[in-house]
């Protein structure tokens, strides 16, 4: 059948699975919303007050529902609109479809109105991108971006279509949704060395990261530690792939990690790495990171192999394909004296915040949330103190309830991966947790909530200032606050209201909990103002270029 270009877009992404679609139109898009206008009972499309909520929002139902995230802006301004939130799925290994529109190929390199080159500009932070010149190529080059997108390690690719490209006819046929590439083969010695490692060791760790949430391993992770007796520890990535429950889970590690945590992997004599990187919030002072241990790294990408640190084995692979070679070749044992050190530095060393029912407390107010919420429910964050807060004590068990901007850390980013969170969730309950410096950054998506009947939670913690800043030029600048403490008198209650949406505030646990009980009774979506001392601080604090044995826990 003959179908022109936007026709066979649309057609395409159907062919893959895609129901929804984040975007914002333009001159360039014309064709392809005139197209969604008659695609509406196919193809879901929420309209974005901003191109880059569309971009976080996609990022969001990608992480969510684990299938690829789809966006969509016209030429110019709304394609770089896009750039920040596909580096934020380039940085956490997020799988996205990012779709621009561009100006007609008649009109390319000519500096037309609205015209940029999008694919120079976002080659460095994309698995890859294409430029479609002809409608012949549209459909192949739309399903070869979801198997790259989907295929090892994810991540972000974009299609950039030129308008006369989405209104030019060609013959159509469709085809069966593609597939991701095959895994790596796992290669059986270096299992085998594994395993042996892993059975001659007398205090070994795991240290976990998002590679597992991709690989949907969670559940053969618990399987491996407990017959191999191992304690593990997780990236902020790692969050929900292990019930934090589970007394062979130390929780978090790094910069804001738990000190006994970051103790076991200082004195292990083995770490095993699953599906983490090792970043600079993770291994803080790299030279000198689990310097005891002999570091063996499971991961899907061999550039990352011994990229940070130093490594004595690695297995290129899957998690799941990894932990299922294992299992059959590690023995179960028992480290009952080498947790028992760990408990005791957990009682000793770990950072113990004091109760407060007076005020609202950080530490308190994220286990009330937890306290609320089901297991299954979703908490998206935006990125600074409340963040850290949040993956310490928000206390989620299931994978793909936690979202956040790990990598590139991207203040704005969480009201947008809510919002996709929940379009791709809709039986579940997202509450995003922000700051008030990061919602000031995109809090216009509120009015997407709104016209979409979202009832996301929208729970600010505010300081009045931009805490986690605050806190290093208190720490380490002498309390010179050069701007972060910018005065603002945004009444966020008011704000809500204006948007059409609930508006609530707080300042003691009781009055928090009283707001989050109305939230969950309310249809749509609400803001909670939550009323903290700007003196609150993260802790405990690992300063950078330091380890965990210079840790700052008061």
């Amino acid at each position: 059948m003959k179908l022109n270009g936007s026709q066979i877009l649309l057609e395409t992404l159907l062919e893959q699975g895609t129901d929804t679609i984040f975007g914002y139109p333009g001159g360039a898009a014309l064709n392809i919303y005139d197209e969604l206008y008659k695609y509406s009972d196919r193809i879901r499309h929420v309209l974005t007050a901003h191109e880059q909520g569309a971009s976080h929002a996609a990022d969001g139902y990608a992480r969510a529902t684990g299938k690829v995230g789809v966006c969509l802006a016209t030429s110019g301004p709304g394609a770089t609109n896009l750039v920040t939130g596909i580096a934020t799925a380039f940085m956490d290994s997020i799988p996205l479809i990012a779709i621009t529109a561009n100006v007609g190929t008649a009109f390319i390199g000519r500096d037309s109105f609205q015209e940029i080159y999008i694919a120079g500009v976002t080659m460095p932070i994309t698995k890859h991108n294409f430029v479609v010149r002809n409608v012949e190529e549209l459909a192949d080059t739309i399903r070869k971006a979801y198997e790259i997108a989907m295929s090892d390690r994810p991540g972000p690719v974009l299609i950039d279509i030129p308008k006369d490209v989405t209104a030019s006819v060609c013959e159509f046929e469709h085809k069966p949704a593609v597939q991701p590439r095959p895994k790596p083969q796992i290669q059986h010695d270096q299992i085998k060395t594994m395993a042996e490692m892993i059975n001659e060791s007398e205090r070994p760790v795991i240290l976990f990261g998002g590679g597992v949430l991709s690989s949907n391993a969670s559940e053969l992770l618990s399987q491996f530690i407990h017959r191999t007796d191992m304690p593990a520890c997780h990236s902020l990535m790692g969050i929900g792939a292990l019930d934090p429950a589970d007394p062979l889970n130390l929780g978090l590690i790094g910069m804001h990690g738990w000190v006994s945590a970051g103790r076991a992997v200082d004195k292990a004599d083995l770490v095993i790495a699953l599906g983490t990187r090792f970043s600079d919030r993770v291994a803080t002072k790299m030279g000198d990171f689990a310097s005891s241990a002999k570091v063996v790294q499971v991961d899907i990408d061999p550039s990352e192999v011994n990229k940070n640190i130093s490594v004595v084995h690695s297995v290129i692979g899957d998690v799941y394909d990894v932990l299922e070679a294992l299992m059959p070749l590690v023995h179960r044992a028992d480290h009952t004296a080498w947790k028992d050190q760990i408990e005791t530095w957990k009682n000793r060393m770990d950072y113990k915040p004091k109760d407060n029912d007076a005020v609202l407390r950080p530490h308190q107010l994220m286990r009330k949330i937890n306290e609320l919420l089901g297991e299954d429910d979703i908490v998206a964050t935006d990125v600074g103190q409340h963040q850290m807060w949040a993956a310490q004590f928000t206390g989620r068990r299931k994978p793909r309830t936690f979202l956040t901007s790990g990598g590139l850390g991207t203040m704005g980013y969480g009201y947008g991966a809510a919002i996709g969170a929940q379009v791709g969730m809709p039986d579940r309950q997202v509450v995003h947790i922000t700051g008030d410096g990061s919602f000031h950054m995109n809090l216009q998506e509120m009015c997407t909530a709104v016209s979409n009947n979202l009832p996301v939670i929208t729970v600010v913690v505010n300081n009045c200032v931009l805490g986690m800043v605050y806190q290093w030029q208190t720490s380490f600048y002498g309390k010179r606050y050069s701007n972060t403490d910018p005065h603002r008198k945004t009444d966020f209650v008011k704000l809500a209201e204006a948007f059409g949406a609930k508006g609530l505030r707080c300042d003691t646990l009781a009055g928090f909990e009283a707001c989050m009980k109305e939230a969950l009774a309310t249809e749509g979506p609400v803001l909670i103002d939550a009323r903290i001392d700007k003196e609150e601080r993260v802790l405990p604090f690992i300063p950078g270029g330091e380890t965990v044995r210079n840790v700052i826990i008061d």
